[in-house]
């Protein structure tokens, strides 16, 4: 793509594609890095709508210019981007992302390959507008209407899980080990390990780590963020998870449900509001220790729990996880303790009032966090702006409800499949606004081809129930 050659213009352009992402001093701090670190190698990451992480890489030559003007690229093969006649359109890295990227090391324990650096980019058009298209621009909106209602933070803790696989052709586990197994029965506590070394190295921060209740089945749970940096995060962590289980051998999947009869890999988010350095959710005087704030928007990731569904579950296989009796939530209700409700609010700590926050258990891992963190803001800043009401907890383990003692409660059940839940989400203006006039249709049309394709196909089940017996 060609740069402007008039001084000015130039300028201009580069202070119009900057006003959101950067100054001229952490411009210059990353190219101090890549030339004092001897990087080789420089990798540019944006993902399309589904959450698909994309990448070019280009040489420490170029990067004092792309660093300026972007680096232009062809957005007509990416999925969910612009069609061939207005393809054209670029990638301005984020500086504050700036990271260099784990390698894997030999016998010896030297690293082995070539030193390379990561930028997460913001994708723009040519003239340097915010590119609708881009799920990071989606994010960022959404946290703009966050701050025009006086909010500083939304602070995000998304757990993701994950299995680990002999390899990518099948299922066969590494291990029988169930929850907090010890390491006799966890068979990969040195990838997890090596994994936590690795996250750390690029600045994600690690709480702790465990086998989950699945054989093979792991959980690594970063610090919480605010949450453009953690939707940053988790596109690093499924990338490094995967890369240094392939050091091991090994396959990591974020499929949401890989193993029939067992456990589905969730990503339960915490979530909270800050003002001024104050957690907004926290009420002492509250039995529940939640201000009316935390209540209207927990209300409103009720009120619109079943039309974001299909954004934060959002392929076919996700709803072979959210059924009942294997821990994933079905049924829209909140509670303190019960684990069976779509939102807990995890117990109150004296002393921890920061850590007040609610907890939405629907989210799997594979879903594109940008997307999914900006419709959970959006539904509850929605319940907050209307003043929505919280409905009474739900202490019951709801799976031992029947259907009419859930109706007699007013307890809806989330969508039971893909095609259900892109219907509720097609009929949804809030998700259309908090998606965008771009990616909401395409979102919408991608998910309904998905389902279509799924549902003509004939399984191995149908054929074994089947073909003897009509």
């Amino acid at each position: 793509m060609a740069r402007p050659r008039d001084a000015a213009k130039r300028e201009a352009l580069v202070k119009s594609r900057h006003r959101a992402t950067s100054s001229v001093a952490s411009r210059r701090a990353v190219l101090k890095r890549i030339k004092d670190e001897g990087i080789e190698h420089v990798l540019f990451w944006f993902t399309d709508i589904e959450g698909h992480c994309k990448s070019f890489a280009i040489t420490p030559a170029e990067m004092a210019d792309a660093l300026d003007d972007g680096m232009g690229f062809d957005g007509s093969s990416i999925t969910g981007f612009n069609a061939i006649e207005e393809s054209d359109m670029v990638a301005i890295p984020d500086p504050a992302t700036f990271q260099v990227m784990p390698r894997a090391t030999d016998d010896e324990g030297k690293e082995i390959g070539a030193k390379v650096g990561r930028l997460i980019c913001d994708v723009v058009r040519p003239d340097g507008t915010p590119y609708e298209g881009d799920p990071r621009h989606v994010l960022r909106q959404a946290l703009a209407r966050m701050k025009s209602m006086g909010f500083d933070a939304f602070n995000v803790g998304p757990e993701l899980e994950y299995f680990l696989f002999e390899s990518d052709s099948d299922t066969k586990t590494l291990d029988e080990g169930g929850y907090f197994a010890m390491t006799a029965q966890d068979a990969a506590t040195e990838v997890r390990n090596d994994t936590i070394g690795a996250l750390e190295s690029v600045g994600i921060p690690i709480e702790y780590h465990h086998h989950e209740v699945a054989p093979s089945q792991h959980e690594i749970d970063m610090r919480y963020a605010p949450a453009l940096e953690m939707a940053d995060h988790c596109l690093t962590y499924r990338l490094i998870v995967k890369e240094v289980a392939a050091w091991h051998g090994y396959y990591a999947t974020f499929m949401p449900k890989p193993l029939f009869g067992e456990n589905g890999s969730g990503m339960h988010t915490h979530m909270s509001l800050f003002k001024n350095g104050r957690n907004q959710f926290f009420d002492a005087k509250d039995p529940h220790h939640l201000s009316p704030t935390a209540k209207a928007f927990i209300a409103g990731l009720l009120t619109h729990a079943r039309e974001m569904t299909a954004v934060l579950a959002q392929w076919v296989n996700s709803y072979k996880r959210l059924v009942p009796g294997y821990e994933a939530p079905v049924y829209v209700a909140w509670s303190q303790r019960n684990r069976s409700a779509l939102i807990r609010i995890p117990l109150y700590k004296p002393g921890a009032e920061q850590a007040t926050r609610a907890e939405i258990r629907c989210p799997d891992p594979s879903c594109n966090p940008y997307l999914a963190f900006a419709a959970l803001l959006h539904a509850g800043l929605e319940g907050i702006e209307q003043g929505y009401e919280l409905p009474d907890e739900m202490t019951t383990n709801l799976y031992r409800l029947s259907e009419t003692e859930r109706d007699e409660r007013g307890i809806v059940a989330l969508p039971g499949s893909l095609g259900e839940a892109i219907e509720e989400l097609a009929a949804s203006q809030l998700m259309e606004r908090a998606l965008g006039a771009h990616i909401f249709p395409r979102f919408v049309e991608l998910k309904r081809r998905e389902w279509n394709e799924y549902r003509i196909q004939v399984s191995e089940w149908e054929l074994e129930r089947y073909l003897k017996a009509l």
